[in-house]
Protein backbone atom coordinates (compact mmCIF):
# COMPACT_ATOMS: atom_id res chain seq x y z
CA UNK A 1 0.00 0.00 0.00
CA UNK A 2 1.36 3.31 -0.59
CA UNK A 3 1.70 5.87 1.61
CA UNK A 4 -2.34 7.79 1.78
CA UNK A 5 -3.61 3.89 1.80
CA UNK A 6 -1.91 3.10 4.55
CA UNK A 7 -2.82 6.09 6.60
CA UNK A 8 -6.40 5.51 5.74
CA UNK A 9 -6.76 1.84 5.96
CA UNK A 10 -5.11 2.25 9.86
CA UNK A 11 -8.20 4.34 10.41
CA UNK A 12 -6.25 7.57 11.04
CA UNK A 13 -8.18 10.45 9.88
CA UNK A 14 -6.09 11.86 6.68
CA UNK A 15 -5.78 15.20 5.50
CA UNK A 16 -4.71 15.83 1.85
CA UNK A 17 -3.78 18.77 0.23
CA UNK A 18 -4.28 20.71 -3.58
CA UNK A 19 -1.29 21.84 -5.06
CA UNK A 20 -1.85 24.97 -7.32
CA UNK A 21 -0.13 24.37 -10.16
CA UNK A 22 2.78 26.77 -11.72
CA UNK A 23 2.67 28.28 -15.52
CA UNK A 24 6.51 27.37 -15.49
CA UNK A 25 8.96 24.54 -16.73
CA UNK A 26 11.18 25.03 -13.55
CA UNK A 27 10.97 22.17 -11.34
CA UNK A 28 11.57 24.36 -8.74
CA UNK A 29 8.64 26.26 -8.50
CA UNK A 30 6.03 23.12 -7.93
CA UNK A 31 8.70 22.71 -4.94
CA UNK A 32 8.52 26.22 -3.69
CA UNK A 33 4.94 25.75 -3.74
CA UNK A 34 4.50 22.42 -1.65
CA UNK A 35 6.83 23.52 0.62
CA UNK A 36 4.21 24.65 3.51
CA UNK A 37 2.44 21.65 3.30
CA UNK A 38 5.62 19.41 4.57
CA UNK A 39 4.96 17.78 7.63
CA UNK A 40 0.53 18.56 7.44
CA UNK A 41 -0.78 16.68 4.76
CA UNK A 42 -0.71 12.75 3.67
CA UNK A 43 -1.33 13.33 -0.15
CA UNK A 44 -0.67 16.27 -2.56
CA UNK A 45 -3.39 16.41 -5.21
CA UNK A 46 -1.73 17.92 -9.03
CA UNK A 47 -4.73 19.09 -10.40
CA UNK A 48 -4.76 18.52 -14.59
CA UNK A 49 -5.76 21.40 -16.50
CA UNK A 50 -8.20 22.73 -13.48
CA UNK A 51 -11.12 25.20 -14.46
CA UNK A 52 -9.99 24.13 -18.25
CA UNK A 53 -6.93 26.47 -17.84
CA UNK A 54 -3.76 25.32 -18.53
CA UNK A 55 -0.57 24.43 -16.06
CA UNK A 56 2.18 22.08 -15.77
CA UNK A 57 1.15 18.83 -16.74
CA UNK A 58 -0.07 16.70 -13.15
CA UNK A 59 1.97 13.61 -14.36
CA UNK A 60 5.30 16.04 -14.43
CA UNK A 61 4.03 17.24 -11.20
CA UNK A 62 3.44 14.18 -9.71
CA UNK A 63 6.61 12.55 -10.83
CA UNK A 64 8.88 15.73 -9.18
CA UNK A 65 6.84 15.33 -5.80
CA UNK A 66 7.72 11.51 -6.09
CA UNK A 67 11.15 12.57 -6.85
CA UNK A 68 11.36 15.02 -3.42
CA UNK A 69 9.36 11.98 -1.21
CA UNK A 70 5.52 13.38 -1.49
CA UNK A 71 3.17 11.26 -1.78
CA UNK A 72 1.14 12.57 -4.91
CA UNK A 73 -2.12 12.37 -6.34
CA UNK A 74 -2.33 12.06 -10.49
CA UNK A 75 -5.19 13.79 -11.20
CA UNK A 76 -6.86 12.87 -15.14
CA UNK A 77 -9.53 14.63 -17.13
CA UNK A 78 -11.20 12.74 -19.56
CA UNK A 79 -11.68 16.35 -20.89
CA UNK A 80 -8.69 16.11 -22.77
CA UNK A 81 -7.47 12.84 -23.37
CA UNK A 82 -8.39 9.69 -25.33
CA UNK A 83 -8.51 6.01 -23.75
CA UNK A 84 -5.02 5.37 -25.37
CA UNK A 85 -3.32 8.06 -23.79
CA UNK A 86 -5.03 7.97 -20.61
CA UNK A 87 -4.18 4.29 -20.21
CA UNK A 88 -0.70 4.96 -21.12
CA UNK A 89 -0.11 8.03 -18.99
CA UNK A 90 -1.13 5.60 -16.19
CA UNK A 91 1.36 3.22 -16.67
CA UNK A 92 3.89 5.88 -16.72
CA UNK A 93 2.50 7.19 -13.62
CA UNK A 94 2.86 4.17 -12.22
CA UNK A 95 6.10 3.59 -13.51
CA UNK A 96 7.69 6.91 -11.94
CA UNK A 97 6.61 5.82 -8.44
CA UNK A 98 3.07 7.28 -8.35
CA UNK A 99 0.12 5.19 -6.22
CA UNK A 100 -2.64 7.51 -6.26
CA UNK A 101 -5.06 8.49 -9.10
CA UNK A 102 -8.14 10.45 -8.86
CA UNK A 103 -10.35 9.98 -11.72
CA UNK A 104 -12.52 13.30 -12.89
CA UNK A 105 -14.86 13.76 -15.66
CA UNK A 106 -13.33 17.15 -16.18
CA UNK A 107 -14.88 21.07 -16.59
CA UNK A 108 -15.76 22.09 -19.99
CA UNK A 109 -13.46 24.01 -22.06
CA UNK A 110 -15.84 27.14 -22.12
CA UNK A 111 -14.74 27.21 -18.54
CA UNK A 112 -11.55 27.88 -19.24
CA UNK A 113 -9.01 30.50 -20.99
CA UNK A 114 -8.92 28.15 -24.71
CA UNK A 115 -12.49 27.76 -25.58
CA UNK A 116 -11.32 27.25 -29.03
CA UNK A 117 -9.84 23.98 -27.45
CA UNK A 118 -11.83 21.00 -28.53
CA UNK A 119 -12.59 18.48 -25.93
CA UNK A 120 -12.37 14.76 -25.87
CA UNK A 121 -14.49 12.90 -23.61
CA UNK A 122 -14.01 9.74 -24.54
CA UNK A 123 -14.66 8.14 -21.30
CA UNK A 124 -16.03 10.06 -17.91
CA UNK A 125 -14.87 9.70 -14.56
CA UNK A 126 -17.05 6.26 -14.49
CA UNK A 127 -16.00 4.63 -17.31
CA UNK A 128 -12.30 5.79 -16.29
CA UNK A 129 -12.43 4.44 -13.05
CA UNK A 130 -13.32 1.19 -14.63
CA UNK A 131 -10.58 1.24 -17.33
CA UNK A 132 -7.97 1.87 -14.55
CA UNK A 133 -9.60 -1.12 -12.26
CA UNK A 134 -9.07 -3.38 -15.38
CA UNK A 135 -5.69 -2.09 -15.71
CA UNK A 136 -4.49 -2.91 -12.35
CA UNK A 137 -6.73 -6.26 -11.28
CA UNK A 138 -7.21 -7.72 -14.83
CA UNK A 139 -3.68 -7.05 -16.09
CA UNK A 140 -5.11 -6.06 -19.71
CA UNK A 141 -6.04 -2.65 -21.57
CA UNK A 142 -9.22 -2.23 -22.56
CA UNK A 143 -8.66 -3.82 -25.72
CA UNK A 144 -8.14 -6.67 -24.16
CA UNK A 145 -4.17 -6.88 -24.60
CA UNK A 146 -2.23 -7.96 -21.73
CA UNK A 147 0.13 -5.96 -19.24
CA UNK A 148 2.95 -7.79 -18.23
CA UNK A 149 3.31 -5.57 -15.03
CA UNK A 150 0.20 -3.69 -13.85
CA UNK A 151 -0.33 -0.12 -12.29
CA UNK A 152 -0.08 -0.74 -8.28
CA UNK A 153 -2.48 2.51 -7.63
CA UNK A 154 -5.11 3.31 -5.30
CA UNK A 155 -7.87 4.72 -7.34
CA UNK A 156 -10.07 8.30 -6.14
CA UNK A 157 -12.82 9.65 -7.48
CA UNK A 158 -14.99 13.29 -7.07
CA UNK A 159 -18.36 13.71 -6.01
CA UNK A 160 -20.14 16.81 -4.42
CA UNK A 161 -23.42 16.32 -2.20
CA UNK A 162 -24.07 19.87 -1.89
CA UNK A 163 -25.55 20.49 -5.72
CA UNK A 164 -29.47 19.58 -6.70
CA UNK A 165 -30.25 16.71 -6.96
CA UNK A 166 -28.82 15.87 -3.86
CA UNK A 167 -31.20 12.79 -3.33
CA UNK A 168 -29.20 11.07 -6.17
CA UNK A 169 -25.47 11.98 -4.59
CA UNK A 170 -25.52 8.71 -2.42
CA UNK A 171 -26.55 6.54 -5.73
CA UNK A 172 -24.03 8.42 -7.96
CA UNK A 173 -21.52 7.50 -4.89
CA UNK A 174 -22.56 3.85 -5.46
CA UNK A 175 -21.91 4.16 -8.97
CA UNK A 176 -18.53 5.23 -8.86
CA UNK A 177 -17.51 2.68 -6.16
CA UNK A 178 -18.80 -0.07 -7.89
CA UNK A 179 -16.96 1.02 -11.27
CA UNK A 180 -13.35 1.10 -8.68
CA UNK A 181 -13.40 4.34 -6.80
CA UNK A 182 -11.22 3.20 -2.96
CA UNK A 183 -11.50 6.77 -2.05
CA UNK A 184 -13.21 9.75 -2.14
CA UNK A 185 -12.73 13.79 -2.57
CA UNK A 186 -15.61 15.75 -2.27
CA UNK A 187 -16.09 19.71 -3.69
CA UNK A 188 -15.66 22.16 -1.09
CA UNK A 189 -18.09 21.82 2.08
CA UNK A 190 -19.65 24.99 4.01
CA UNK A 191 -22.79 23.60 5.03
CA UNK A 192 -22.40 20.70 7.57
CA UNK A 193 -26.27 20.20 7.61
CA UNK A 194 -26.41 19.32 3.50
CA UNK A 195 -23.12 17.05 4.47
CA UNK A 196 -24.84 15.31 7.13
CA UNK A 197 -27.84 14.50 5.40
CA UNK A 198 -25.92 13.26 2.96
CA UNK A 199 -23.86 10.83 4.71
CA UNK A 200 -26.69 9.65 6.08
CA UNK A 201 -27.77 8.08 2.99
CA UNK A 202 -24.03 6.97 2.62
CA UNK A 203 -24.05 5.18 5.95
CA UNK A 204 -27.74 3.24 4.82
CA UNK A 205 -26.14 2.11 1.80
CA UNK A 206 -23.03 1.07 3.71
CA UNK A 207 -20.87 2.54 1.35
CA UNK A 208 -18.85 4.46 4.21
CA UNK A 209 -17.40 0.58 4.86
CA UNK A 210 -16.84 0.52 1.11
CA UNK A 211 -14.60 3.45 0.49
CA UNK A 212 -12.65 6.21 2.16
CA UNK A 213 -14.24 9.13 1.89
CA UNK A 214 -13.09 12.72 2.56
CA UNK A 215 -14.35 16.06 2.40
CA UNK A 216 -13.42 19.18 0.88
CA UNK A 217 -12.80 21.93 2.62
CA UNK A 218 -11.24 25.43 2.29
CA UNK A 219 -10.43 28.94 3.43
CA UNK A 220 -11.93 31.81 2.17
CA UNK A 221 -10.16 34.90 1.69
CA UNK A 222 -13.20 37.58 1.89
CA UNK A 223 -17.11 38.20 1.67
CA UNK A 224 -16.27 39.09 -1.82
CA UNK A 225 -13.98 35.92 -2.82
CA UNK A 226 -16.90 33.94 -1.31
CA UNK A 227 -19.84 35.60 -3.63
CA UNK A 228 -17.35 35.34 -6.60
CA UNK A 229 -17.13 31.15 -6.24
CA UNK A 230 -20.84 30.74 -5.70
CA UNK A 231 -21.60 32.45 -8.92
CA UNK A 232 -18.64 31.53 -10.93
CA UNK A 233 -16.87 28.25 -9.36
CA UNK A 234 -18.77 25.00 -10.91
CA UNK A 235 -20.58 23.00 -8.30
CA UNK A 236 -19.48 25.11 -5.15
CA UNK A 237 -22.10 26.14 -2.63
CA UNK A 238 -21.65 29.02 0.16
CA UNK A 239 -24.40 29.56 2.34
CA UNK A 240 -25.22 33.08 2.86
CA UNK A 241 -24.69 32.67 6.91
CA UNK A 242 -21.47 32.03 5.81
CA UNK A 243 -20.93 35.24 3.97
CA UNK A 244 -22.98 37.32 6.28
CA UNK A 245 -20.07 36.31 9.33
CA UNK A 246 -17.69 36.83 6.66
CA UNK A 247 -18.78 40.43 5.99
CA UNK A 248 -19.32 41.17 10.15
CA UNK A 249 -15.87 40.35 10.64
CA UNK A 250 -13.11 42.93 11.27
CA UNK A 251 -11.10 40.66 9.74
CA UNK A 252 -12.19 38.63 6.60
CA UNK A 253 -9.05 36.49 5.94
CA UNK A 254 -9.24 35.51 9.26
CA UNK A 255 -12.58 35.10 9.99
CA UNK A 256 -12.04 32.55 7.02
CA UNK A 257 -9.43 30.55 8.19
CA UNK A 258 -11.76 30.10 11.50
CA UNK A 259 -14.42 29.18 9.69
CA UNK A 260 -12.30 25.98 7.73
CA UNK A 261 -10.48 24.91 11.33
CA UNK A 262 -14.68 24.58 12.88
CA UNK A 263 -15.68 23.25 9.26
CA UNK A 264 -12.67 20.39 9.78
CA UNK A 265 -13.71 19.99 13.79
CA UNK A 266 -16.91 19.09 12.89
CA UNK A 267 -16.55 16.97 9.65
CA UNK A 268 -13.98 14.77 11.96
CA UNK A 269 -17.10 14.11 14.37
CA UNK A 270 -19.65 13.07 11.18
CA UNK A 271 -19.90 9.03 11.19
CA UNK A 272 -18.40 7.51 7.96
CA UNK A 273 -15.53 10.40 7.39
CA UNK A 274 -12.43 9.73 7.07
CA UNK A 275 -10.65 12.80 6.02
CA UNK A 276 -10.30 15.70 4.75
CA UNK A 277 -8.84 17.52 1.26
CA UNK A 278 -7.73 21.07 1.72
CA UNK A 279 -8.08 23.43 -0.76
CA UNK A 280 -6.51 26.66 -0.72
CA UNK A 281 -6.28 28.44 -3.76
CA UNK A 282 -3.45 31.15 -3.19
CA UNK A 283 -3.36 30.93 0.66
CA UNK A 284 -1.09 27.50 0.40
CA UNK A 285 0.58 29.25 3.78
CA UNK A 286 -2.39 29.09 5.63
CA UNK A 287 -2.71 24.72 5.44
CA UNK A 288 -0.56 24.30 8.48
CA UNK A 289 -1.73 26.67 10.83
CA UNK A 290 -5.25 25.59 9.90
CA UNK A 291 -4.35 21.87 10.55
CA UNK A 292 -2.62 22.12 13.15
CA UNK A 293 -5.26 24.04 14.95
CA UNK A 294 -7.75 21.63 13.91
CA UNK A 295 -6.25 19.46 15.91
CA UNK A 296 -7.31 16.12 13.66
CA UNK A 297 -4.03 14.69 13.35
CA UNK A 298 -3.74 14.61 17.00
CA UNK A 299 0.43 14.66 17.13
CA UNK A 300 0.43 12.42 14.00
CA UNK A 301 3.36 13.79 11.63
CA UNK A 302 2.74 12.78 8.14
CA UNK A 303 5.76 12.47 5.97
CA UNK A 304 8.78 15.45 6.03
CA UNK A 305 12.09 15.26 4.77
CA UNK A 306 13.97 15.95 7.70
CA UNK A 307 12.48 13.46 9.82
CA UNK A 308 12.89 10.83 7.06
CA UNK A 309 16.52 12.25 7.05
CA UNK A 310 17.12 11.89 10.80
CA UNK A 311 15.54 8.49 10.54
CA UNK A 312 18.01 7.45 8.29
CA UNK A 313 21.11 9.08 10.11
CA UNK A 314 19.92 7.19 12.80
CA UNK A 315 19.56 3.82 11.33
CA UNK A 316 23.17 4.17 9.61
CA UNK A 317 24.61 4.55 12.84
CA UNK A 318 22.81 1.86 14.59
CA UNK A 319 24.48 0.12 11.49
CA UNK A 320 27.81 1.04 11.59
CA UNK A 321 27.86 0.56 15.36
CA UNK A 322 26.82 -3.33 14.67
CA UNK A 323 29.47 -3.94 12.06
CA UNK A 324 32.07 -2.43 14.65
CA UNK A 325 31.02 -4.35 17.73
Amino acid sequence: FGRLERVLRRGEFAVTAELNPPDSANPDDVLDRVAPFEGWVDAINATDGSGAHCHMSSVAICALLTRAGFSPVFQISCRDYNRIAIQGNVLGASALGVGNILCLTGDGVQCGDHPQAKPVFDLDSTSLLETIRTMRDEKRFLSGRKITTPPAVFIGAAENPFVPPQEFRATRLAKKIAAGAQFIQTQYCFDLPMLEGFMSKVRDMGLDQKCFIMIGVGPLASAKTAKWMRANVAGVHIPDSVISRLEGAQNQKQEGKNICIEMIQAVREVKGVSGVHVMAYRQEELVADIVHASGVLKGRTPWRRDLVAASLQRETMDNSGALNG
